[in-house]
């Protein structure tokens, strides 16, 4: 081997170790995935959702290989990403944010390794690849809809999206329910799923128990999903329990990360104010993190009414600014009101002596104004507490 080749060699060489180190700077970042925290927040929310995390990871290892080994994709490498968009139109998020949201992430990942590739010449070689791998991805995935889109299923449908739609906003889908091919009922429980972090598949494996139940109904939004389950005898009465049955989630599983707020609309008419009311439901509980997946409004009087007091809200989360910057206070009156106020209780939890609870408590009252060991005070505090966290959970 003459020196120029030796020299070639190593190279080469060093490229691929800083290549591969690179893409394990990816697979990590991936991994920290964490939908509430910077950088990741800036995101758009319709990228969101539980496939996210293995789609992402799928991209980093193709794009990898194709920039150190130099080897595009084959389709059979790239039909799992190509499904999960088709699955995505299907559910009704549009085409263009699709394909939007995919441009965004391969970017936000990009610029997210920039500082670490440093070398100008690199970032420009690797910029190209990333083109280069985003156009043959979204060149795929268009020739997948447009295959789709000839196939006799797909105006069923958009013909079921649009009969969600009128559902939702109280206008009768005249047209569509006359089709005795594809009945639609006229009671149902309206179910809105929410979204923390769930792990990889669990929104998958929701939407597809929610699939089994004839007549359902999907619709998907900028904050999750929606679903229109026709319903039964007694469900009216117990809609949580009665969806929480049918979705047939483990009693013995970690907690999946989304929530579901469910309603009952036993009539067509009441199918928007159910999907108001379930709306809200599912927030508080994911503001809330509820330690049940289906709620309905019966489980949370006190925080409802505090979540659609509307302009009051803010005010009312306000009452806590003052312990904005202690710490201690805060996670005492946490301690205080998660004991049902047993002082002792509290003490035993926090590893504090009486006496600390008793002089944190009194400071409480010193800087908000609100006493907690009285029911006006801690009756405030309560309320207060939950508009802080639905209102920090609401914000962008």
């Amino acid at each position: 081997m003459t020196e120029s080749d030796r020299t070639g060699s190593a190279e080469a060489a060093a490229r691929r170790a800083d290549l591969e180190r690179l893409r394990d700077q990816a697979v990590a970042l991936v991994g920290a995935f964490s939908a509430d925290a910077p950088p990741y927040n800036e995101l758009p929310s319709s990228l969101m959702d539980a496939d996210f995390v293995p789609s992402a990871t799928l991209n980093v290892s193709l794009f990898f290989r194709y920039l150190i080994e130099e080897t595009p994709p084959t389709e059979e490498d790239t039909a799992p990403l190509v499904l999960r968009a088709v699955n995505l139109v299907h559910d009704g998020m549009p085409l263009t944010v699709v394909l939007n949201n995919y441009r965004v992430g391969i970017e936000f990942l990009f610029s997210q390794l920039v500082p670490v590739i440093g070398d100008a010449t690199a970032v420009s070689d690797i910029a190209l690849r990333v083109t280069d791998y985003l156009g043959l991805i979204m060149s795929r995935i268009t020739v997948a809809l447009v295959d789709e889109a000839r196939q006799p299923r797909w105006d069923l449908l958009e013909r079921q999206r649009e009969v969600v739609d009128a559902l939702l906003t109280g206008r009768e889908p005249a047209v569509w329910a006359q089709d005795p091919e594809t009945p639609v009922g006229l009671e149902f429980l309206v179910a809105v799923v929410r979204l923390g972090e769930p792990t990889p598949g669990t929104l998958t494996g929701l939407r597809g128990r929610i699939n089994t139940v004839p007549g359902t109904l999907l619709h998907r939004d900028s904050g999750g999903w929606t679903a229109l389950l026709p319903m039964r005898p007694g469900d009216a009465a117990a809609p949580a329990a009665s969806l929480l049955a049918r979705l047939g989630f483990p009693a013995t599983q970690p907690h999946p990360e989304l929530w579901i707020g469910v309603a009952a609309a036993p009539a067509r008419a009441d199918i928007p104010a159910a999907y108001a009311e379930a709306q809200i439901v599912a927030e508080v509980a994911r503001s809330l993190r509820r330690s049940e997946i289906v709620c309905e409004r019966a489980f949370m009087v006190f925080e409802y009414a505090i979540a659609t007091s509307g302009p009051a809200r803010p005010g009312l989360a306000a009452v806590l600014d003052p312990l904005d910057g202690q710490p201690a206070l805060a996670l005492t009156l946490d301690a205080f009101i998660e004991q049902q106020f047993n002082h002792n209780a509290v003490a035993r939890t926090m590893f504090i002596h009486r006496n600390t609870v008793n002089y944190r408590l009194t400071r409480i009252a010193d800087l908000t104004g609100h006493d907690p060991q009285q029911p006006e005070g801690i009756a405030t505090l309560m309320a207060a507490r939950v508009a802080r966290r639905l209102e920090t959970k609401a914000r962008p």
